[in-house]
Order: C-alpha cells, then structure tokens, then sequence
C-alpha cells in the first residue's frame, strides 16, 4: 500500500491550499481516510476525515477546511481556505487498514503518507 500526496506550499494568511492524496495497492472505499498535521514540536493532531458520505473536523478547521474523496473512495482532497499562520505543518494523509468507527487519533489509522509541508506566512 502507497499514499502518494500532492499540494501544499507558502500561502499568505487568508489564502488557499488544495492538498490531495491517492492510496493504492488495495481499495479502500468502506475504510476512513484522513489528514492530521504536525507542527515543529507538537505532536500529531487530527484535521480531517472522511467515510462514505460524511466527513469530519477538528474544531480548529471546522469551517475553513473541506475534505472530499472520489467516487472510487480512493483519492482524498482537502480543500483549505481562510489559511491562518497556526495552520502551518506538515499534513499527513493517511487511511485504515481494517474497517473500525474511530476516525480522530494516529492510531486509528495504519497506512501513512509521507507528509507535505503547509507554510502560511503573516
């Protein structure tokens, strides 16, 4: 299994990012797949997620972000506007690897990306 993402990059604040990531080697249409981030210093955090037709957030981006899949269930997107300074990180897509109802920590998640740099400067 391989999480290839794309996107990211410098943005000033109130600005736009797409960031978008594909999963392959098997499918993963009934499985969460999700975004968390990791700011110098911190520990990992969750972003986003997404299963079937519904997603969810953190408080912390619930509004500005959107996290969507494609109809295969293979490709997620996360669609960030309104981009503040503390949304600076590296963004890790990453999905289940057995079907579970928990979708918030690192550790419900088994296949990992390997992270692209989110910079938005003041």
């Amino acid at each position: 299994v391989q999480l290839q993402a794309s996107g990211g990059g410098l943005v000033q604040a109130g600005g736009f990012l797409r960031l978008s990531c594909t999963a392959s080697g098997r499918t993963f249409a009934n499985y969460f797949m999700g975004w968390f981030r990791q700011a110098p210093g911190r520990e990992r955090e969750f972003v986003a997620a997404h299963r079937w037709v519904t997603a969810y957030y953190s408080d912390s981006v619930k509004g500005r972000f959107t996290i969507s899949r494609d109809n295969a269930g293979d490709t997620v997107s996360l669609q960030m506007n309104s981009l503040k300074p503390e949304d600076t990180a590296v963004y890790y897509c990453a999905v289940q690897g057995k079907l579970g109802n928990s979708w918030s920590t690192v550790d419900d998640y088994e296949y990992w990306g390997r992270g692209t740099q989110v910079t938005v400067s003041s």
